[in-house]
Order: C-alpha cells, then sequence, then structure tokens
C-alpha cells in the first residue's frame, strides 16, 4: 500500500468514508423500494450499520493519534456531505442546487475554524 494511504492522517478519513458509504445506504437505500415491508428494510439497514460501525470505530481509535475529538466530528460530518450529497445525486435521482452548495460551503467553513490553529 502507498505510504500516503497508510499515513495516519490520511487512514481515518479513508475508513470514516467507507463507514459513511455503508450509513447512508443503512438510512436511505429503500427510499427506492417501498413496496418493501418496513421490518424487512430495518434488518437490512441494521446489517450495513453495523459494517459502517466495523469501519467508524477504528476511524476514531486511529485517528485519535493524530486528531482530537472536534477534528475527528468535524471530518466525519464533511464526509457525511459529501457522501449524502454523491448519493443522493447518484442513487435516488434528487438534484443538488445552489442552496446546498451554500450550506455545504458554509460547514467547510466551519471545519476552517475547527482545524484553524490561533
Amino acid at each position: 500500500m502507498p505510504a500516503l494511504l497508510s499515513s495516519p492522517f490520511v487512514t481515518p478519513i479513508l475508513l470514516l468514508f467507507g463507514s459513511n458509504v455503508f450509513m447512508t445506504a443503512a438510512w436511505y437505500w429503500h427510499l427506492r423500494f417501498k413496496e418493501v415491508p418496513l421490518w424487512s428494510v430495518i434488518l437490512v439497514s441494521w446489517g450495513l450499520a453495523f459494517i459502517e460501525y466495523c469501519l467508524a470505530v477504528p476511524a476514531n481509535r486511529y485517528g485519535s493519534a493524530v486528531y482530537g475529538a472536534a477534528q475527528l466530528k468535524t471530518i466525519q460530518e464533511v464526509v457525511t456531505l459529501l457522501v449524502f450529497a454523491g448519493f443522493s445525486w447518484l442513487y435516488l435521482k434528487e438534484p443538488l442546487g445552489w442552496n446546498h452548495g451554500v450550506g455545504f460551503t458554509l460547514v467547510a467553513a466551519g471545519a476552517f475554524f475547527i482545524f484553524h490553529k490561533w
């Protein structure tokens, strides 16, 4: 594996991307399949959420060696928005508007303040 991918700074971010793909799927995949009984949706979603936890917990454990808790949470929120935007657009076929761009920009500004050394 290239050194960059095994970096203690990058590995948690990659794991958080993976975990967010599974969590977004767990929460929203069923919106295209409203005929599936709710109990089935819950069981499938639990399975997806288990995989999400198997990625998120190590991401936070490994990430805590180089990031503070607020930084880890900020990374997770930014990753969540990126993954959700892609999922919403590609899978759910929902358009992204200018207001989404403004909201994401404000979150990015918040991330700047969390990571900037004052």
